[in-house]
């Protein structure tokens, strides 16, 4: 299923509750419009300490200029930090001339719905803040899988 068809309904039904229909690669974090998370309400903040987001507003917005898909809201553990690290991606040592603090276990962070798809087939999924994921996430994860491993539906 192609990503309009998964997202179209979320965007339906924001429309029928009086919000705007988003141009094609538009997201909150670039114009000032709200974006949807997966359940199609509005996107819920994921973290602003350790600040998040491609657009480091905090929380998972996207846009045509996030290449990654920054979009799923993750809590970390030791084990996923660990498993990023083995794949190339180290998000827990700090890098201070770029602003990152590194992450721990228990940060809250918007970490590429690919990674995190990578992530669950691997056994390594970090559980996950549905209402702070951004609705794009839906391209490349599946609602029954985020929701299986989201902490804020439980």
């Amino acid at each position: 299923m192609d990503l309009a068809a998964r997202i179209g309904p979320l965007v339906e039904l924001r429309l029928r509750e009086g919000g705007r229909r988003l141009k094609d690669g538009d997201g909150g974090g670039g114009n000032g419009a709200r974006s949807l998370n997966v359940l199609g309400s509005e996107l819920a903040l994921c973290s602003n300490k350790p600040m998040t987001g491609f657009f480091r507003n905090g929380c998972c917005d996207t846009s045509r200029q996030d290449v990654g898909s920054h979009t799923v809201c993750v809590v970390l553990t030791a084990e996923f930090l660990a498993f990023s690290k083995a794949r190339g991606n180290d998000l827990s040592t700090p890098l201070p001339d770029y602003g990152f603090p590194g992450l721990k276990p228990g940060d809250r962070w918007c970490l590429c719905a690919p990674r995190w798809q990578e992530a669950l087939e691997a056994g390594q999924a970090p559980r996950v803040v549905s209402r702070a994921t951004e609705a794009t996430a839906l391209g490349h994860c599946t609602l029954a899988d985020l929701k299986r491993h989201a902490i804020d539906l439980m």
